[in-house]
């Protein structure tokens, strides 16, 4: 859209309408709570994600010692949380809605994005999410972890004001989706298939430990 002095301007969607109440809510929390809990809070919101990688990691060197499907189960969960990543990503071009921050004019623990800086659906729940499934395929131990650390990424999101509650909903919803249909797609007799070809080439000491 081109306005009277020749500015683009980017219509973007408004979602206070929705859940805008409940954000208030969670943010006026923020505000009044003691320092080293906000403090926790944002830590986890900015860096947690480094947890599933370490998760993923964790969960190759293991299977590296159940065999070389195993090792490709485990190697192909990253892809799927690219994957959803970018699945989440085009859903956010598509929507445009604009961050809560800056629609409703919050004070908030986390600056606000800059304008274009889309809110929905929520990357960072949608990476968690999807690695929580991923690892799933991998392990149910590290998989319950990892599911137990998205539902705290999701809910820390909100915490330090930049999204709304059905932002970071929708994140886990789309992140879970894609690595389930990743992986579950991967594990229809694939695995074999691309160990198979992965022995075959220099990636072949990604698929068992070294006697």
């Amino acid at each position: 859209m081109q306005s009277a002095g020749g500015t683009r301007t980017v219509v973007a969607f408004d979602g206070s309408s929705l859940d805008g109440p409940a954000y208030l809510d969670v943010v006026g929390l923020a505000r009044h709570a003691p320092a080293w809990l906000d403090d926790t809070v944002s830590a986890w919101s900015a860096y947690g994600l480094a947890l599933f990688a370490v998760l993923m990691a964790v969960g190759w060197w293991r299977a590296r010692r159940a065999g070389a499907a195993a090792a490709v189960t485990a190697l192909a969960a990253p892809v799927a949380v690219v994957a959803a990543y970018g699945m989440n990503a085009a859903l956010k071009l598509l929507v445009r809605e604009d961050r809560p921050c800056r629609s409703l004019r919050a004070a908030t623990l986390e600056a606000c994005p800059a304008p274009g800086d889309w809110s929905f659906p929520s990357n960072h729940a949608a990476i968690a999410a999807a690695a929580a499934v991923a690892l799933f395929f991998v392990s149910r131990r590290l998989g319950a972890c990892a599911a137990v650390a998205a539902c705290a990424m999701a809910a820390s999101r909100v915490w330090v004001g930049t999204h709304y509650p059905h932002d970071v909903l929708a994140g886990l919803v789309t992140g879970a989706a894609a690595a389930l249909l990743a992986m579950s797609s991967l594990r229809r007799g694939r695995a074999e298939a691309w160990a198979a070809r992965l022995a075959a080439t220099r990636l072949r000491p990604l698929l068992a430990a070294t006697p």
